[in-house]
């Protein structure tokens, strides 16, 4: 079977434009089914950073992961989270052999809006989920002001 190549009709300038912004298009990204997927994948561990009055704190999930295996670092207004999954789960029944095994490193370097007290730091994982509170420097408090009138 032969391949005919489809011809575009006339369609004005817009019409035009639109068909040269298509082959702009289709031959920048060479026939890559999802050209963008990459950027929508998610990074893992997934974290959420709130600030407070007085603290910023920091959640991470990290399932599987022991708090051994986690490494908390603080330089000027960087917080780095990294570590290192090692899981494994062994199954020997009737008959049958069954492991699985997860692995893999990750680190994840959130800037922080503010000064922290390096000092005063915590940290703590429980059931999956590792929170940080990052108490803000003295300096970088709010202080508020009173209205004369």
């Amino acid at each position: 079977m032969a391949m005919v190549p489809w011809a575009r009709r006339h369609q004005g300038n817009l019409g035009t434009l639109r068909g040269e912004m298509n082959d702009l298009f289709e031959n920048f990204f060479g026939g890559l089914e999802r050209p963008f997927a990459a950027l929508s994948q998610k990074v893992w561990p997934a974290i959420d950073v709130a600030e407070k009055d007085d603290a910023i704190v920091v959640r991470a999930e990290i399932p599987g992961c022991k708090p051994q295996d986690v490494d908390i670092s603080v330089y000027g207004k960087t917080l780095t989270v990294s570590g290192e999954k090692k899981e494994s789960q062994e199954q020997q029944h009737d008959g049958f052999y069954h492991v699985e095994s997860t692995y893999g490193s990750f680190r994840r370097d959130i800037v922080l809006p503010t000064d922290v007290d390096e000092q005063k730091i915590e940290a703590v994982c429980k059931d999956g989920v590792l929170s940080i509170t990052l108490p803000k420097a003295e300096k970088s408090k709010a202080v508020k002001v009173k209205v004369k009138g």
